[in-house]
């Protein structure tokens, strides 16, 4: 055992609680010190903290792809500079400082109030753009926030974390707003998670199921597996450049990026085209088997296997065994079947597309996108090219997704530039996905609120029977 793995072990045998209790005192202290804090002091520590990270995008991008070995160093720069500005610009002008809301007609006032000391879960894939994204909202809702990162990319978070806390001090906040669990383990992160005052939990789903069992109100994510719709009236050009952009960029770190894109029979054939005209290769019979038993080597095992997780096509097909041609970046697997049976309809997590054929109207994508999600990824996401307004309300009516992004990068449904969604890490899936809400996950959500009623009107009385009842009455009788 290495030396590190020997720290880690003992401190998972240690009792965690005086440890994280230590962090709690810290981050308490110094959330109360910024409690008092003026609109304008929270936007001016939001700005410090932002640019400590823009700034030194290239030096924590080269970390987190050093140490954990996940997705390329290019995107995790454009990432970081992307979030982190978007997600500062996304909150300019949203007040989170006393009065907030008024309404007048109703005699309601609501005033924001800090949470407290925020418990942030970071998957290993994300330890980099995710800390930041999470704190800047924490730092915005004037609380604090401690880290629970992966231990396999620990330093990389430790990185973040250590820019995040320069840019505290800068404006003569308490850099202990923003802390790190040392030496993580899972017991550190349940004690974490217990002592918070609110979790929010990015990762898979064994994460998030401890975070809702943590006893703590928290915020959780569900399974990705994003399914990309191209029907008869879609600009192929443009979808094929979508799909090949979402399914590459940070080798699918992100769980927006495609994992099936279904496209109807009259222009498969030409989607097929473009997209290996933009990087695509289409796996024959005897690869996608050779492919899928690398990616699942235990018939039972419904996760792929860590090694293909945000790594590079070559590498990729190297392990499955076959050889990749010059210039492809992405594989695309051609399916029919969907379920445990047919493992390439679940999410993948690495730069592998299944594609999918219908036929008919828009029903026959429906089906499939509820096939593909009631396996893995029930409220989740899925996009759609056309220029048929009706098939966008269809497939957002009649399927149990949160996000339908029409015409767009999947990615771009953690907030983009091109659309008003709210910037984040953490998208949330609903009770369809096990989640409490369907939002993405922002800094409204790391607000309490008190609300003060007025009367409006005096002399109001409750609605009589005659009044509510009328139209049933005139219907159905007494």
């Amino acid at each position: 055992m290495s030396k590190e793995n020997a720290v880690t072990a003992g401190a998972a045998k240690a009792d965690p609680k005086p440890e994280i209790t230590a962090l709690m005192e810290r981050a308490r202290a110094a959330q109360r010190a910024i409690a008092d804090y003026s609109q304008e002091q929270v936007d001016a520590l939001v700005l410090a903290v932002g640019w400590s990270v823009v700034k030194h995008r290239e030096e924590l991008a080269r970390a987190a792809v050093d140490e954990g070995g996940f997705g390329n160093y290019e995107s995790k720069v454009m990432k970081i500079r992307n979030r982190v500005t978007g997600t500062i610009k996304d909150m300019q002008g949203v007040k989170t400082v006393g009065v907030v809301e008024e309404l007048p007609e109703k005699g309601i006032v609501k005033i924001a109030k800090p949470v407290g000391v925020i418990a942030a879960l970071v998957p290993t894939t994300g330890p980099d753009a995710t800390p930041p994204v999470k704190g800047l909202g924490a730092l915005k809702a004037r609380n604090a926030i401690i880290i629970a990162p992966h231990p396999r990319t620990w330093h990389s978070s430790a990185l973040v974390v250590e820019r995040m806390r320069q840019g505290c001090e800068q404006v003569g906040a308490p850099a202990d707003l923003i802390q790190i669990v040392p030496n993580p383990s899972v017991a550190k992160t349940a004690e974490l998670m217990k002592q918070a005052d609110l979790v929010v939990a990015t990762g898979g789903e064994a994460m998030v199921t401890a975070a809702y069992s943590s006893g703590t109100p928290a915020f959780g994510v569900g399974v990705g597996n994003s399914v990309h719709v191209v029907d008869e009236t879609g600009d192929l050009a443009d979808a094929a450049a979508m799909i090949a952009r979402a399914k590459t960029f940070d080798f699918a770190t992100s769980c927006l990026a495609d994992n099936s894109v279904v496209a109807h029979e009259a222009i498969y054939d030409a989607l097929k085209e473009k997209l290996i005209a933009a990087g695509g290769y289409v796996l024959d019979a005897a690869e996608k088997a050779k492919l899928q038993a690398t990616m699942w080597p235990k018939p039972d095992q419904h996760i792929p296997t860590i090694d293909i997780i945000a790594k590079s096509a070559s590498h990729i097909a190297s392990l499955a065994g076959f050889n990749l041609p010059e210039g492809k970046n992405f594989l695309i697997v051609e399916e029919t079947g969907t379920g445990p049976a047919y493992p390439f309809s679940g999410e993948k997590l690495s730069v592998v597309m299944a594609l999918y054929r219908y036929a008919g109207k828009i029903d026959g994508a429906i089906d499939l996108v509820n096939a593909i999600t009631g396996y893995q990824g029930l409220g989740h996401t899925c996009g759609i090219h056309t220029a048929n307004d009706a098939n966008v309300s269809a497939l957002a009516l009649r399927t149990k997704t949160a996000r339908v992004m029409v015409n767009q990068d999947l990615n771009e449904g953690a907030g983009s530039p091109r659309n008003g969604l709210p910037y984040t890490l953490s998208l949330s899936c609903g009770t369809w996905g096990g989640n409490i809400t369907t939002e993405n996950v922002n800094v409204r959500h790391f607000l309490n609120y008190t609300w003060v009623s007025r009367v409006v009107d005096a002399k109001a009385t409750p609605v009589s029977d005659e009044v509510l009842f009328a139209n049933h009455w005139a219907k159905h009788g007494k």
